[in-house]
């Protein structure tokens, strides 16, 4: 598929800021399933800017505004070429994840942080996954089908700061809760587990030329001798549907655009995604 996407965001401040910081992960990156024809990052008002790589790969804009404005807009217009191949893993055994030099490379997708520790109930049943299957690559896959059956999809249950645990409890969340969740599980197994955020085309068969309004969407990599993509809001693997612009450890690393200003005493954040299909 040949999309478009357009991701507007921002922020309106009551009674105006000074000076804004900021940072903005909203542009796709290319990969081995996709490749990036064109994009472009517009600030509103105009800043000055600077743009690097992050530690996780992550292309980022950073950016500063010093004089008085009542709204800070950025716009981020791609157009990327999307051929996902699925990965189904390699099989390992326990033997293999155990390994220490596998431990070691691993160590950040593999920490257990509050965001995404799961709760003691669910690490039991984890611990049952893994006594009833023979590999890391089907404790994973049950995982998966797990959360996707037992969280129901409820936008508006949760915020961005709502921790895994709580988001099982209510057995509701978004998509950034039961990446989380997985993610969480993955790890209490030992299975190295990573973040990804991006955009999911909301039509199964979009036609083509027709804008669609979307929402920034998250899933999860998995190490099963190779990096394996699973959506578990969808259960399901990522298709050309799916495209992918960061990859951390959890939603933290990747927010599309965090900062701090001065000289407001609040703020509103608004968002707004557009996809078209070109081809």
């Amino acid at each position: 598929m040949l999309l478009r996407i357009t991701h507007r965001t921002g922020y309106q401040y009551e009674g105006g800021a000074m000076s804004s910081f900021n940072e903005a992960r909203m542009a796709p990156r290319s990969t081995r399933d996709q490749q990036v024809l064109h994009t472009k990052l517009d600030v509103s008002p105009t800043a000055w800017s600077l743009n690097w790589t992050d530690y996780w790969g992550t292309s980022v804009t950073t950016f500063e505004v010093h004089e008085l404005h009542h709204e800070l807009s950025v716009t981020t217009s791609s157009t990327v070429d999307v051929r996902r191949t699925p990965v189904e893993g390699m099989a390992i055994t326990w033997t293999d994840m155990r390994d220490a030099d596998v431990v070691d490379r691993f160590a950040e997708y593999l920490e257990l942080a509050p965001s995404v520790r799961p709760p003691a109930d669910l690490s039991a049943r984890v611990d049952d996954l893994i006594v009833a299957t023979s590999t890391p690559g089907e404790v994973a896959r049950s995982i998966v089908e797990l959360i996707t059956a037992e969280v129901r999809y409820m936008p508006g249950s949760t915020e961005v700061n709502t921790l895994a645990a709580d988001s099982w409890n209510a057995r509701a969340g978004v998509c950034q809760d039961m990446a989380h969740l997985v993610i969480g599980c993955l790890r209490h197994a030992g299975i190295p587990a990573a973040y990804v955020s991006g955009y999911l085309m909301p039509h199964q068969d979009p036609e083509v030329g027709t804008a669609y309004m979307g929402e920034s969407h998250a899933w999860v990599r998995y190490w099963d001798g190779e990096w394996v993509d699973v959506d578990p809001a969808n259960g399901s693997q990522p298709g050309d549907r799916h495209i992918e612009v960061a990859r951390g450890r959890e939603y933290a690393d990747v927010a599309p655009l965090r900062g701090l200003f001065t000289g407001s005493t609040d703020s509103t954040m608004f968002v707004e995604v557009e996809l078209t299909r070109l081809v």
